[in-house]
């Protein structure tokens, strides 16, 4: 269920939410499942709830203010399974990085690629390494934990 905080205080960890379905629900600190500092009064959150309780809540991210969204899936979240085959195939270009909105990372990996020949193509072969292991570990994490790590919390290495 998704809802918006109505009121949080951090001294006694307790909150109180306005679900979508009207109804009012409170709330501990400890059911946070996302990061803190974005719990605030009015923040979008995505809850499960039992006996008037929230539990499982998750901060959803504000939507970018101006300029064009540009998203690969409908949902607006990036995909695991695109993220991981990006990295299974192409990855030594960085294309996984460049997908999940890491442009430094992305630059970094493709000049290490290109340019990797200068010392007999070592440097590109531990770049498409480790693009390959990575595509491991997003293939192999669930999709929540996929999300808060690399789309809201912005992880760019392994």
């Amino acid at each position: 269920m998704r809802g918006t905080v109505l009121d949080y205080d951090p001294r006694n960890g307790e909150g109180l939410i306005s679900g979508d379905d009207n109804n009012r629900y409170t709330f501990k600190g400890t059911s946070v499942r996302s990061d803190f500092s974005s719990l605030k009064k009015g923040a979008k959150v995505d809850f499960d709830q039992s006996n008037g309780e929230a539990l499982s809540i998750f901060v959803m991210p504000d939507p970018p203010m101006g300029g064009i969204n540009i998203e690969i899936s409908a949902s607006g979240e990036k995909s695991k399974v695109v993220a991981g085959l990006l990295a299974f195939f192409l990855g030594g270009f960085g294309i996984h990085k460049f997908y999940l909105g890491y442009n430094k990372a992305g630059i970094v990996m493709l000049l290490v690629t290109m340019f990797g020949f200068i010392f007999f193509g070592i440097p590109g072969a531990v770049i498409w390494l480790i693009a390959f292991i990575e595509g491991i570990i997003y293939i192999s994490k669930s999709d929540q934990d996929f999300y808060e790590t690399y789309v809201a919390h912005q992880k760019e290495w392994f």
